[in-house]
């Protein structure tokens, strides 16, 4: 691409995010879009394809901060356009009403300082600082040729896993079935047919680049015959058409930590989708989802539970048997023991990071009977007329005396 077609883009607009969005933001978005946009998901539409590329073009320049600074930094000085707009050397105009050397414009040349082609220090020999900004964007620094083509990583790929709550609490191993993008089985990521091998592109010797000048510029793009790659493949695979990368299941085993939260992500790297030219793959994040237990909820590293007991119960006080997540204690509730009182049970939580364990909670709470037979009620009734003069809401009831 050359430099011209480079500041000629919208790289945020083609995102849909602003000049001054964060990574996350970005990130978010290029996902978004190149998820709507995906060939496997928009097979024969052609637009889909464009909108693909382009946004994938437009996240490699703006996710690269070094990239991204530098572009916006171009944008600011030139992309956009003024009043006069700017002027390539060597043809063309571009930006506002003055044109190419028009009023209020300028040319690039002047601000560069080139010499022209041919002489001493050659084509872009005087750029100075601001060419060698442009050309880490246009694949060149300080008018030396990349050898390699720079890859393109993988992109990060998600899926959702759920296990049960003990599962959450202790830990738990998976196996987990993905059907992703990933490296080619049949020929290894070459692209090319079993028994076959990739040949040098003879257009760019293998560098995936090719030298272009355009007046006084002299910069480097990709090579359209081998598409940056720098091999051209004659007999492609069969499984992946040449590419490298076919759709594909695949059996992980997935590690799930003691003590893992509800809707936590577990990042697996490299795990994602493959990368291009050599590059990284991108990482796989497993969403887990934790199924509540019947019995036992969860308070950080603590493991609570509700348990049932009868007034008398609490009381007179006694002693009764909690279950725990693997077996069972004894609690002692004391004589007088209020209704809503939680008692702590030392050591029978989540294990922690340090190796020490949370504690189970338990909350008591009374259970009424829905019906009582006539010995229960006389007692009591009985139970009542000694109680009498107790008075169990002595707040509310010196507030209704003040309002009567």
């Amino acid at each position: 691409m050359s430099a011209r077609e480079w500041l000629g883009k919208d790289f945020y607009r083609e995102l849909g995010v602003s000049s001054d969005a964060s990574t996350d933001e970005i990130k978010k978005a290029y996902r978004k879009l190149a998820r709507e946009n995906h060939p496997d998901a928009n097979p024969g539409n052609e637009e889909a394809e464009r909108t693909f590329k382009a946004v994938s073009e437009a996240y490699g320049v703006l996710s690269d901060p070094d990239k991204r600074r530098e572009y916006d930094e171009a944008r600011r000085l030139f992309g956009s356009g003024g009043p006069g707009g700017f002027h390539f050397p060597g043809g063309g105009g571009t930006g506002g009403p003055g044109g190419a050397g028009g009023p209020g414009g300028f040319d690039l040349g002047d601000i560069f300082g080139q010499q022209p082609a041919g002489g001493a220090g050659g084509a872009g020999g005087g750029f100075g600082g601001l060419g060698d900004m442009l050309g880490n964007l246009f694949g060149r620094r300080g008018g030396a040729t990349t050898s390699a083509t720079r890859g393109q990583r993988g992109s990060d790929v998600e899926t959702d896993v759920r296990i049960d709550f003990a599962e959450a609490v202790r830990g738990a191993t998976l196996p987990l079935r993905l059907s992703s993008p990933a490296t080619c089985g049949t020929c290894a990521g070459n692209g090319a047919r079993p028994g076959t091998s990739p040949r040098t592109c003879p257009t760019c010797q293998g560098a995936g680049l090719v030298n272009r000048s355009q007046g006084a510029f002299a910069f480097s793009e990709p090579c359209r015959d081998c598409r940056g790659r720098g091999t051209v493949v004659d007999d492609p695979c069969p499984e992946c058409a040449g590419e490298g990368v076919s759709t594909r299941t695949r059996t992980l085993t997935v590690r799930i930590p003691p003590g893992v939260n509800d809707n936590q992500r577990i990042r697996l790297a490299g795990q994602g989708e493959p990368g291009r030219g050599g590059a990284t793959a991108g990482d796989l994040y497993v969403r887990v989802h934790v199924n509540p237990h019947p019995v036992f909820g969860r308070s950080g590293d603590d493991i609570t539970v509700t348990l049932p007991v009868d007034f008398s119960e609490l009381a007179l006080g006694t002693t009764v048997v909690v279950p725990t997540l693997d077996d069972r204690v004894s609690v002692r509730i004391a004589p007088g023991t209020s209704s809503g009182r939680v008692l702590r049970v030392r050591g029978k939580g989540i294990g922690k990071r340090d190796g020490t364990q949370g504690d189970l909670l338990v909350t008591l709470r009374v259970v009424v009977p829905p019906t009582l037979d006539e010995q229960a009620g006389e007692a009591l009734r009985s139970y009542a007329d000694a109680v009498a003069t107790h008075d169990p809401r002595p707040e509310i009831t010196a507030l209704l005396r003040d309002r009567e």
